[in-house]
């Protein structure tokens, strides 16, 4: 078997998750404190997400966390994973993240998606009179675009980016299906894939992006990212423990069920249906849960099938030393295969 491990970058996606009986400023203290390790143990890059009105998810003002992270590490690449693009205007995040860009220059990364990453209810508080589902996706990206490089607009610009004009700075468009995949191809923008929450999608959209791909000034071939949930620990079975505070969080959303991150249990099926229990395995079952050998051999298969360029690494671990361990192991793994 080839070394799948070779020429692949890897990356850490954080929710800055807000545990049981912890408050929104200890995650922030931990993501910065999980920020500085990654970086030191050779992660690429370092992304937070938008999410709303999620009592576990702390990360909702995505611009203004990746400014904290960056003013607080030195050299690893921090943005957005993603930015989801309808909820805002462009024009304020062209401006946002020339900001970012003119105070970390070569640093920032720009993730976009077209979700909500809500509720419908709190997704209408957001986008106020704007009616976007999402299809308008497109269209925003373009203006988005033209605020950074005028050369794409058709006519003469009357609205600047001050700051963001003139900069450049990695675009990624986010999927979870083939509607971003198909356009990342087509525009010859680097793509990351949501296997983390949309393990069936995964082959058929990195397929559907390297089919579609045209080069471009950003880039000549295509780049793919796949973001995994992955859960390491000493043993297997300590891993899989740990493990339970993710599918306690992941049933949580099913239920509709308020709660912040959870304690590990023992047993899951004291928890959840055997419905619940099936379908939840489903939606995670590209998760890499277990001891380092496992976890070696799991992430050796999950680049195999998939030929990322780059594996995204997410931990929703309730301890902040075991997910900091969590990380440490694949970073061994990583650099030991090279």
């Amino acid at each position: 078997m080839t070394n799948a491990f070779e020429n692949v970058r890897y990356s850490a996606l954080d929710l800055s998750p807000i545990v049981e009986g912890g408050t929104a400023a200890d995650s922030y203290q931990n993501t910065v404190d999980l920020a500085r390790h990654v970086e030191k143990w050779g992660f690429e890059r370092y992304w937070l997400a938008e999410h709303h009105n999620m009592p576990f998810i702390g990360s909702s003002a995505t611009s203004v966390l990746i400014g904290h992270v960056a003013g607080a590490t030195s050299t690893i690449r921090v943005g957005s994973g993603g930015i989801m693009l309808p909820n805002h205007s462009p024009l304020v995040i062209a401006e946002q993240f020339g900001t970012l860009e003119t105070l970390y220059p070569d640093r920032i990364d720009l993730g976009l998606g077209r979700a909500p990453g809500t509720d419908q209810l709190t997704m209408q508080a957001l986008r106020r009179n704007s009616k976007s589902d999402g299809s308008d996706f497109p269209q925003l990206l373009h203006e988005l675009r033209q605020y950074f490089d005028p050369s794409l607009a058709s006519g003469p610009q009357r609205i600047r980016a001050v700051p963001g004009q003139g900069l450049t700075m990695p675009i990624w468009l986010l999927g979870s299906s083939g509607f971003s995949a198909q356009l990342a191809g087509q525009l010859g923008l680097p793509f990351a894939f949501a296997s983390h929450f949309s393990p069936d999608n995964t082959i058929p959209a990195m397929n559907l992006y390297r089919e579609s791909f045209q080069p471009s000034q950003e880039l000549e071939e295509p780049y793919a990212l796949v973001c995994a949930n992955v859960i390491a620990a000493d043993s297997d079975e300590e891993a899989q423990y740990l493990s339970t505070t993710m599918k306690q969080q992941f049933l949580n959303l099913v239920r509709s069920t308020e709660m912040k991150l959870q304690p590990p249990v023992e047993d899951m099926d004291s928890i959840w249906t055997e419905h619940e229990k099936y379908s939840l395995q489903r939606q995670l079952g590209s998760s890499i849960i277990g001891g380092p050998e496992k976890v070696k051999a799991d992430l050796q298969t999950f680049l195999n099938d998939t030929q990322a360029d780059e594996i995204m690494v997410n931990a929703q671990i309730y301890d902040h030393s075991a997910r900091l361990h969590s990380y440490e192991i694949v970073a061994d793994i990583m650099n030991a295969s090279r």
